[in-house]
């Protein structure tokens, strides 16, 4: 089959990869336009622009696929999309324009979790088990029948980074099967099962700790808001970011968000026990140990989370 390849961040490349080892002739990549990054806001191809250039691949980029999008999508002469966090909706025009319409690869278990951040809310809420799906595109927001799914087994620091890092990887896999199966003529799209849950896209108050929530549930907050858009929390009203921690059980005497040394640990109180900072990043500063930036203070007992 000649297959269309729509998607934008890092995560979706290894499934552009994936589909060329695999044998599928890949005629058109279709991404977001260039887009402003770092200090001096400099305009950047995204890292799927970046990668069908180095392939040589026809790039259509697009912020909406408007009626022009689609013509040009028709002109590759591709039969299906494949589509991988494309960061945009397909008009039903559009998924009605190629033979056997789009597939999508979701980063979640369906129909957990449909939406922008599968894996952050999955991480959030505490799921033990995590994975990917592949499924027909419709109109409505990744409501479509299901190709496949695969699953991994959620591990103790795992942030949304790292999951998607796997993901990224085991999930182009479950995309060239799925196509696969489809040019066979013998795959099978079953309805989805189950209470749906939402995903949207994280604000950066959804970062924000509460201390006075338990410490389990800010741990896994931390985790799943990480890297983006990072947890934080506020000190001398300013905002203090919290780059990692780790469950302290055996600290229950503390106030929510007061801070203690413990043995060289940094501790903090929390609505059950103790959390432990192992990285900060201070107002103004680079991301550093908690120890070092404790060895700065005159008097940790005398910081206050707000």
């Amino acid at each position: 089959m000649k297959v269309l390849f729509a998607g934008t961040p890092a995560v979706a490349v290894p499934s552009l990869d994936r589909l060329l080892e695999a044998g599928f002739e890949v005629v058109g990549v279709l991404t977001r336009p260039d887009a402003p990054l770092g200090r001096k806001r400099v305009l950047t191809p995204s890292p799927v622009a970046q990668r069908a250039e180095e392939l040589g691949l026809e790039v259509i980029k697009a912020s909406r696929i408007t009626p022009e999008v689609t013509d040009q999508i028709v002109a590759t002469g591709a039969d299906v999309g494949a589509i991988v966090a494309f960061g945009g909706l397909v008009p039903q025009s559009a998924l009605d324009a190629l033979e056997h319409g789009w597939i999508n690869l979701h980063f979640s278990l369906l129909p957990a979790w449909r939406g922008a951040a599968p894996v952050q809310h999955a991480l959030i809420n505490g799921d033990d088990v995590l994975g990917a799906s592949t499924f027909q595109l419709e109109a409505g927001l990744d409501t479509g029948p299901v190709f496949g799914t695969m699953t991994e087994t959620a591990r103790p620091d795992d942030t949304s980074g790292v999951v998607l890092e796997r993901l990224a990887v085991s999930g182009a896999v479950l995309l060239a099967q799925t196509l696969s199966a489809i040019a066979a003529g013998r795959a099978e799209a079953r309805p989805q099962e189950g209470t749906p849950t939402l995903a949207p896209k994280l604000t950066l108050e959804d970062g924000r700790l509460d201390w006075s929530q338990p410490a389990l549930s800010l741990h896994r907050r931390a985790r799943g808001v990480t890297p983006e858009p990072g947890a934080w929390t506020e000190l001398d009203g300013q905002r203090f970011k919290i780059g990692s921690l780790a469950l302290r059980p055996d600290v229950r005497d503390l106030a929510p968000g007061t801070l203690r040394l413990v043995g060289k640990s940094v501790v903090v109180g929390t609505g059950s026990h103790g959390l432990e900072l192992l990285e900060v990043q201070p107002s103004g500063k680079r991301m550093m140990s908690a120890r070092d930036w404790a060895r700065g203070l005159a008097a940790l007992e005398k910081v206050t989370f707000e």
